[in-house]
């Protein structure tokens, strides 16, 4: 290790320069760190010194980063994370911790989890922001690998060795309609008896643009029985999916999870699956987040605040309607 060159080095520098690749710009990268613009810039000048590279050249009022410090945009997250979390081992207070922590979360799951674990942290650490968002840029595992997101819910699957997950809970598929719904208080469903009527379809974990054309695992399991349900309307907003089938005959294919505040404002019914539509009865979710992020006390924390939160929200939502 070249010590002698890394004690020319500036540990503010870096803080700066990932400010900057955030930001693409000089005035909101001061604005993030409390100096002024004049002082900003001659920061990125004493990183194009040591760093022998432009790092950004301008184009209008953005900021375009060199291939050298797009390289650096990819390794700089996971060092100043690295760092935070050794000085932040023993001293980490909920309490007076300062800081914000990203999440994503499918909208139908956050619909219950935020308002659970927002009130905990009013209690226990009031300087923490959580950001929850349903969509990203990119991929759930490049906007962890740089530091973009600090956690993500997500299905059980195959994540890269980067990534570590801790299991979450498990969700059930189910039929939502309106409470008065002809199909509400008929003992059993059968497949036929959907497949009379049009279907909402809510992209729970797609949030980008929507087709009809987008097949979801409920119509390849209809193709490979060679039947075909009619969509009335798709869309990725959990909000107008819910008041369609509350005022509509229209079904939605959901899960078990969620409503368990909200039944005094929407008179929607939850029904099984029909005993006639092969389906897999739970499908597990887990916590993911990088592995950088495994010895934070920070993310440690938060993370088995959300398992514990999940753990109370699954013993609510067991309960009968």
């Amino acid at each position: 290790m070249n010590l002698q060159r890394l004690s020319r080095l500036d540990l503010n520098l870096l803080v700066a320069l990932q400010a900057l690749l955030e930001e693409r710009s000089v005035t909101r990268a001061a604005e993030r760190l409390f100096v002024t613009q004049p002082a900003m810039s001659r920061i990125l000048q004493r990183l194009r010194d040591q760093l022998g590279d432009p790092l950004f050249t301008r184009r209008g009022n953005t900021l375009v980063a060199t291939p050298r410090a797009e390289e650096l945009a990819r390794h700089l997250p996971q060092l100043l994370d690295g760092i935070l979390a050794m000085v932040a081992l023993d001293d980490f207070d909920p309490a007076t911790f300062e800081g914000e922590v990203a999440v994503a979360i499918p909208e139908f799951f956050a619909f219950e989890l935020a308002p659970h674990i927002t009130e905990r942290l009013s209690r226990t650490a009031p300087g923490l922001t959580l950001a929850i968002s349903s969509d990203t840029d990119s991929s759930v595992e490049e906007e962890l690998a740089s530091g973009v997101l600090d956690f993500a819910i997500d299905l059980d699957r195959e994540f890269g060795d980067e990534l570590v997950t801790q299991p979450l809970t498990q969700v059930t598929p189910a039929i939502w309609m309106r409470s008065e719904h002809p199909l509400a208080s008929k003992e059993e469903l059968k497949l036929a008896d959907l497949l009379a009527y049009p279907f909402v379809q809510y992209y729970l974990l797609i949030a980008k643009r929507v087709s009809a054309s987008t097949s979801a695992r409920f119509d390849r399991t209809l193709a490979e029985m060679g039947l075909k349900r009619r969509k009335a309307l798709v869309t990725n907003q959990l909000m107008t999916a819910m008041e369609t089938v509350q005022r509509s005959n229209a079904l939605m294919v959901a899960t078990q999870y969620g409503l368990s505040h909200e039944r005094e404002f929407f008179s929607i019914a939850q029904r099984p699956f029909p005993a006639d539509l092969p389906h897999q009865g739970n499908i597990p979710f887990v916590l993911v987040q990088h592995r950088r992020t495994s010895h934070s006390a920070v993310h440690s924390w938060l993370s088995a605040m959300i398992l514990q939160a999940v753990k109370e929200m699954d013993k609510e939502l067991a309960k009968p309607w």
